[in-house]
């Protein structure tokens, strides 16, 4: 079973993410070291990864928070932590379908401090 702890930086705020046991979680391991720049929308942050999987079969739009989402047709990992714009009252939808490959070990709420523009380093701390 395939499991590992990855850190997301953004600016200055980190969060753990324990890996499942996907085809998602495995290409962005394997794409670590990762360097990108964050993006905000609504109560989310996500940035661009040179990783490319396709959606899968239990990919799902509306999300918990901790859940760590991978974007297929944007090839982001997307974290929602509140509404975003196409939100129905509080609950956290992304744009469209994403495939989930972790959950946070910390609160995703810390995000709200990120900015768009800010640095994100994804990094495989154990």
């Amino acid at each position: 079973m395939f499991m590992s702890v990855v850190t997301i930086t953004a600016g200055d705020i980190a969060i753990r993410v324990k890996t499942l046991d996907t085809p998602t979680a495995v290409a962005i391991v394997a794409a670590c070291p990762i360097i990108s720049s964050a993006n905000t929308w609504g109560d989310e942050v996500y940035f661009s990864t040179p990783v490319n999987v396709a959606r899968e079969a239990n990919a799902k739009a509306v999300v918990q928070a901790g859940e760590l989402a991978y974007w297929p047709d944007g090839n982001a990992i997307a974290v929602g932590f509140g509404p975003t714009p196409i939100s129905r009252g509080e609950e956290i939808r992304l744009a469209s379908p994403c495939n989930i490959w972790g959950h946070a070990l910390d609160d995703v709420k810390s995000l709200s401090g990120v900015r768009n523009g800010a640095k994100v380093t994804v990094e495989v701390t154990e």
